[in-house]
């Protein structure tokens, strides 16, 4: 199949790269990297019923900074990948948005348990705290859905050179698609690396992912070609 026409405006000037999408991409950067700098290392499955709720009582300022920089973060991140979308063809850009769409929910979701929990931390009972975190906790296994989905057909634009997409964002695109399908061996994990709300979630999982979604952004803000809008 050939490659889309590239988009060119009333003036005839080609469409390539976007202020809009590199400062969205930037303020996503900042708002994540204050997100997970105030949340640090939370509790993941293996945790007791009472560091559980030590650790809630211990962090709520904490988690409820995370959560800020989460909400603020929401904007850009619909900016971003908004913009985003438009270098993509169809249907690629339809399961892209999928993905993406999965991805925002889940994030929103999950924070209403951890905020939750911070509200009357001094109060928890801790076989309700530790239940409400195995709800949350769950949320790193599932996300995997939601994230594979968003970064799949980008990256296989990307390895078969489409739509101008380069070739070491795909590359990039198939360590994170691959970490992030291995990651599903979390929803039967229970301790160490592979526990739900783990290290393989929270810290490879999601900085890979992470990576991936900063770098297709700053490629496609000041190199990416836009195509004509989705009828």
């Amino acid at each position: 199949m050939d490659n889309p026409a590239p988009h060119f405006d009333q003036l005839g000037t080609r469409l390539v790269g976007s202020w809009a999408l590199v400062i969205a991409t930037s303020v996503v950067a900042v708002a994540s990297l204050g997100f997970l700098a105030a949340l640090g290392t939370p509790p993941g499955a293996d945790f007791g019923v009472a560091q559980t709720v030590s650790w809630f009582r211990d962090h709520r300022d904490a988690v409820r900074w995370s959560i800020w920089f989460l909400t603020v973060g929401m904007l850009p991140s619909a900016i971003m990948f908004a913009l985003l979308r438009r270098v993509l063809p169809a249907p690629h850009r339809d399961v892209f948005l999928i993905g993406v769409v999965g991805y925002l929910v889940l994030i929103g979701a999950q924070s209403w348990f951890w905020g939750g929990l911070t509200l009357h931390a001094n109060q928890l009972e801790p076989a309700v705290a530790r239940s409400i975190l195995d709800v949350a906790v769950m949320f790193g296994p599932v996300f995997t859905g939601t994230t594979t989905t968003m970064i799949a057909p980008v990256t296989l634009l990307a390895l078969r050179r489409r739509s101008g997409l380069p070739m070491w964002l795909g590359i990039l695109g198939a360590v994170a698609f691959g970490e992030q399908s291995l990651e599903t061996v979390t929803i039967f994990g229970s301790t160490g690396f592979t526990q739900p709300g783990g290290p393989m979630n929270l810290q490879l999982g999601a900085g890979l992912t992470l990576a991936w979604i900063l770098a297709f952004g700053f490629w496609g803000g000041f190199r990416g070609e836009y195509l004509p809008s989705a009828k």
